[in-house]
């Protein structure tokens, strides 16, 4: 799944917007019973892996889940920049998986993804990723599985210039 802010504006430019909408992010994913494979949080979009919870086994509550997180992070935004009213995010694109080496290729997408947009050297320094969780929670076997898999031929809309101001 990945949502992107209107116009690609970087909205949540700074390590504490950055850290509002990481925590909106997995806080909305838990309150609606989804489990979180992979994430990466930028200024202008995010990505993210899931399952649903399992009373909604084909993703229904998504929808209802990323309005909740929209929501919250452009009130929260818009009142933290003076602009009440102002159209924050855009949309989302989901894809459901079905077929299990399309799935770990894009764990490692979205686990990788700082290291794509050019923000880190590793996916673990970048705070607002699932790379630093996944690598102390997976065993060592299952990383390197991970991230092996190559993601040149994902078709992920991540054409996003990210702000390094982080």
């Amino acid at each position: 799944m990945t949502a992107s802010t209107y116009r690609k504006e970087h909205h949540f430019r700074s390590a504490r917007r950055l850290a509002v909408l990481h925590r909106g992010l997995l806080t909305v994913a838990r309150d609606f019973g989804w489990r979180l494979e992979a994430w990466s949080v930028f200024s202008n979009h995010y990505h993210f892996l899931g399952c649903p919870a399992s009373d909604s086994p084909t993703g229904h509550s998504l929808s209802a889940m990323l309005g909740a997180l929209h929501s919250k992070t452009a009130i929260w935004i818009n009142r933290l920049d003076g602009t009440p009213g102002r159209k924050v995010w855009f949309n989302y694109r989901e894809t459901r998986i079905t077929f299990p080496r399309s799935h770990l290729a894009r764990l490692s997408y979205t686990h990788q993804n700082p290291v794509k947009h050019g923000l880190v050297a590793r996916a673990s320094l970048y705070p607002w990723c699932s790379a630093s969780w996944f690598e102390r929670t997976a065993s060592p076997a299952q990383v390197r599985t991970v991230y092996r898999f190559r993601t040149d031929r994902l078709e992920v809309p991540d054409s996003f210039e990210v702000s390094e101001d982080w």
